[in-house]
């Protein structure tokens, strides 16, 4: 049974994910819709890594023709978010700006009591773990999509003679 078909809604179905993924990494550029921490340099240092833009989102459009770009593109984006949700944002504390969660090994993520730590911006932790874990899924999911278009290929490419058979005879 010939699967292009099945090929052709996986790579559709990773352009919608790639887009979420571009724009929730832009949006971890402004906390709270605030462009002010950007302009100081106060984003969390992870985020320059763009995984939601380049990972999730533009390597991503790309796999649609290259599934194995697209397995790198969106195990990228997964391992920087999830190191990025691991170390916790950038922000100003009692003590000024630091990394406030970054030696805890994501055990704020359990304690909401401890988000208090940051001051500014405001309610940035629950910024940061909502689009981390957005991209976190969107990641994971792009990169299931990507493992069953390679096995497609694969299939395809070992199946190919069987679809495209034909019957030939001799008329003698």
């Amino acid at each position: 049974m010939c699967s292009m078909g099945f090929a052709r809604s996986l790579g559709f179905a990773l352009l919608p994910l790639a887009v979420c993924c571009i724009m929730a990494n832009i949006l971890l550029f402004f906390p709270g819709g605030e462009v002010q921490y950007v302009q100081q340099e106060r984003l969390s240092r992870l985020i320059w890594f763009m995984m939601g833009i380049g990972g999730g989102g533009v390597l991503m459009c790309g796999s649609v023709m290259a599934a194995l770009v697209g397995l790198a593109g969106s195990g990228y984006c997964f391992i920087i978010s999830a190191m990025a949700m691991l170390e916790g944002p950038q922000c100003f504390t009692a003590l000024g700006w630091s990394y406030p969660f970054a030696n805890e090994g994501g055990r704020y993520l359990m304690e909401k009591d401890t988000w208090s730590k940051c001051l500014q911006p405001v309610s940035i932790v629950e910024w940061n773990v909502t689009l981390m874990s957005i991209l976190l899924g969107l990641s994971g999911l792009e990169f299931i999509i990507c493992v069953l278009q390679v096995i497609n290929g694969l299939v395809t490419a070992v199946c190919r003679p069987c679809c495209y058979k034909q019957d030939y005879t001799l008329n003698a």
